[in-house]
């Protein structure tokens, strides 16, 4: 009873939809959450009668096979990169990214994430780092003198810097861009990494050709739809307790049979 394990396998790849689903109702609040979105495929035919094989000795071909599909299964999570809404925080070291593009981050091994949450603090040092103290790339210093710092489209660092009425350029935050962000690895704590799906970085200034723009005192929010999530699960649902009336079903018949004198 080939239906006990195509229903089955039904059951799974919608048990990991509703996985992948309460993720993204999980991360609603995350600053720069990109939903995901599971991917399935059909399993391998079981041949009966092959397409287009002869049914007699005059070449006559069978116009249409007899296949059973064996089922369905996961292949891929696939993230969606689609611009959040942005939040106006007041806090001028938070920063969103409109358009393209992610803030580099050093890990403590030394190699480069990166990440979309600009949520941005000064360390002991005055240096941009991340709520966990990862420093942003490249390193900008704040200096302890100064009474307010701008941060402007183009990546620019500004300080007012007591007792000077110019303002002192401390840096030039820069971003980097990938020809498929969707090849990221994500590694929790709202970061990614390269990989070889991903492509290598590319490197540069925020509103230049094929970059996004910083938007100061703003964060960028998550970009999951809570009704659209919704119904999804409640689609995932129904799509498991059908899978599962299918074994039921299955079983039903097979116990017909066993009665059978």
């Amino acid at each position: 009873m080939r239906a006990l394990s195509i229903g089955a396998t039904g059951m799974f790849a919608q048990q990991l939809n509703v996985e992948v689903i309460s993720n993204n109702i999980a991360n609603l609040s995350t600053t720069g959450f990109k939903r995901s979105r599971a991917e399935f495929q059909d399993m391998l035919y079981e041949n009966l009668r092959r397409v287009g094989s002869p049914s007699s000795d005059t070449g006559t071909l069978l116009p249409s096979g007899l296949q059973l599909g064996l089922g369905v299964k996961p292949v891929a999570t696939y993230r969606i990169n689609e611009q959040g809404n942005m939040s106006v925080t007041e806090n001028p070291y938070d920063i969103a990214i409109n358009g393209r593009g992610y803030l580099q981050v050093q890990q403590p091994d030394g190699t480069t994430a990166y990440t979309r949450a600009g949520s941005l603090q000064l360390n002991q040092d005055g240096q941009f780092v991340t709520a966990d103290g990862l420093q942003i790339l490249p390193a900008i210093t704040v200096p302890s003198n100064a009474t307010s710092v701008t941060i402007n489209a183009s990546g620019q660092v500004l300080a007012t810097i007591d007792g000077q009425t110019q303002q002192q350029n401390l840096g030039q935050l820069q971003l980097a861009t990938f020809v498929n962000p969707a090849g990221l690895e994500a590694i929790g704590n709202n970061l990614l990494k390269e990989t070889e799906s991903s492509g290598s970085p590319v490197v540069g200034n925020p509103q230049s050709a094929g970059f996004g723009s910083i938007l100061q005192s703003t964060l960028e929010t998550s970009n999951v739809n809570v009704v659209t999530e919704i119904t999804s699960l409640i689609t995932a649902q129904r799509a498991y307790e059908m899978n599962s009336r299918v074994i039921k079903t299955a079983d039903e018949m097979m116990s017909t049979v066993s009665q059978l004198r």
